[in-house]
């Protein structure tokens, strides 16, 4: 056995009792340090934004390319963006800047589909090819150490497409199963529905810029190669490039893809029909008989892009719909548990947009809905808290920066400042602007374009179960409409009856 002098047992107890003392200091301090989580922790301050800076040139057939470099990785985007899209469609050929697009990898030189795609797979990169409303574009992204290859299929993606009709074929019985799909689709019914509402059918924002049956059944070859060799030039388009590139590196690689490429600057846009802003509240009705859910389009004209309370308006939004914790959102799905979820938005475009609140409701709460949303469009007109005011301009500031981590996203940011020509200090401005936003500004935008009063209200719904709850709001006259009226009758499709 071992034995404790005096001494020893003295010791003993007094480092016993000073670990005593340091355990219960430390439980002091644990529940004194235990913070209050019915409350969201502080936001940081959000950061200044300090992107690489833009660098230009031009190819020798005066191509703009616009770039940035981030070294972080070996692989580059590349975007061919194009000043055409779907408002250049003529009547009668709506869907055609859709079709075009969409054929380009199809057939293109030497190659056709299959062997566009096997050689993109075998170099580890992407291509893809879409139409826009106003610009379109070819996208590139693939390994820096690839790129010459890479580059070679994307020039002749985009200068030497073949349209070959079998594949033509192909993307015609395509379009035409999701026009017929769309039918049972009450979002898709929605959405066309609300843009007609807005625009007028013979607006382009009005029409569906997928193209309707007649136009889709109509559509040759030549029809693309036209829309293209009118269209898709030099002259009309810029090159952008993020990535672990420099502009000595790269401007070789792009002048021998794209530096022999000719063509004069398109022909503009036919004169587009005026918009119409909403007068008085409307309600416009499609019947779907056996929907589960209603889908709510609610709005009225907006601003263009370049609207000068473009900040005031990025405020605005989110805190009427443009977040989880925005206002439509708190209210349909958090306190009232109508919907899966609510929002806002504004289409902000070259020419006037439209301002849209949105949610798909329970069928048997449509009616209640309805009058929770007129309260927060009237509501969004009061009083802005400073505390909600501080919190959605610190959601914008502090998520900006995300925009910028991958040579992706950085070019697609770089695609809107060229489509709007913005300042090359845009990005680094950015979350200053929006932190200096006042709420005299918040406001002056809320009564500026927004207004209970005068908007148009498009519901996809049981018309049977969701009509009267309706009409006993009396929010205004109820237009009936017809799912043949919005989107045509039902495409008959090859093998169906």
């Amino acid at each position: 056995m071992y034995a404790f002098n005096h001494k020893s047992k003295t010791r003993a107890m007094t480092a016993c009792f000073c670990l005593i003392a340091i355990f219960l200091l430390a439980e002091t301090n644990l529940f004194a340090q235990t913070p209050d989580r019915s409350k969201p922790p502080a936001l940081g301050e959000p950061p200044a934004l300090k992107t690489a800076p833009i660098q230009r040139f031009k190819l020798s057939n005066g191509l703009p390319v616009v770039l940035m470099e981030k070294h972080q990785a070996p692989v580059v985007d590349i975007i061919l963006k194009i000043n055409t899209g779907s408002v250049m469609d003529l009547p009668g050929k709506t869907g055609l800047a859709s079709l075009t697009f969409a054929m380009l990898d199809e057939g293109a030189g030497s190659r056709n589909a299959l062997q566009i795609a096997d050689e993109i797979d075998f170099l580890g990169a992407s291509l893809s090819t879409g139409a826009g409303l106003h610009t379109s574009q070819i996208s590139l992204h693939t390994l820096v150490t690839r790129v010459e290859a890479a580059l070679a299929i994307m020039a002749d993606v985009a200068l030497r497409p073949t349209f070959p009709a079998e594949e033509l074929e192909r993307q015609r019985k395509q379009r035409l199963t999701s026009l017929a799909q769309a039918h049972d689709e009450p979002t898709a019914i929605a959405s066309a529905a609300f843009n007609r509402v807005m625009f007028g059918e013979q607006h382009p924002y009005g029409r569906m810029a997928s193209g309707d049956e007649k136009s889709l059944r109509a559509f040759s070859a030549k029809d693309c190669k036209e829309f293209h060799s009118k269209n898709v030039t030099p002259a009309n388009a810029t090159l952008i490039v993020v990535g672990d590139v420099t502009p000595n590196a790269i401007q070789s690689k792009l002048e021998a893809a794209f530096g022999k490429w000719q063509g004069d600057k398109a022909a503009g846009a036919a004169a587009w029909p005026a918009t119409k802003q909403v007068e008085s509240r409307q309600i416009h009705l499609i019947d779907k008989p056996g929907a589960a859910q209603s889908v709510i389009r609610i709005g009225r004209i907006g601003p263009s892009r370049m609207t000068e309370d473009y900040y005031a308006l990025t405020v605005l939004n989110t805190i009427l719909g443009g977040s989880f914790t925005s206002r439509l959102n708190q209210n349909l799905r958090e306190q009232h548990g109508y919907s899966y979820g609510a929002g806002s938005t504004f289409n902000l475009r070259p020419q006037p947009g439209a301002f849209i609140a949105y949610s798909n409701v329970q069928t048997d709460v449509t009616d209640k809905a309805l009058t929770e949303f007129m309260k927060e469009l009237r509501g969004i007109l009061g009083d802005i808290p400073d505390e909600e005011l501080a919190r959605a301009k610190n959601y914008v500031a502090l998520g900006y920066p995300s925009n910028f981590q991958t040579t992706g996203q950085i070019a697609g940011e770089l695609s809107e400042l060229v489509e709007y020509n913005l300042p090359d200090t845009y990005f680094n401005e950015y979350v200053q602007k929006i932190l200096a936003v006042t709420k005299a500004e918040v406001q002056a935008a809320a009564q500026k374009y927004i207004d209970p009063e005068k908007i148009a209200i498009v519901i996809v719904g049981d018309r049977a179960k969701i009509e009267s709850g309706i009409k006993a709001l009396d929010l205004g006259v109820i237009n009936a409409i017809t799912i043949a009226q919005v989107l045509g009758k039902i495409p008959k499709l090859e093998g169906t009856d």
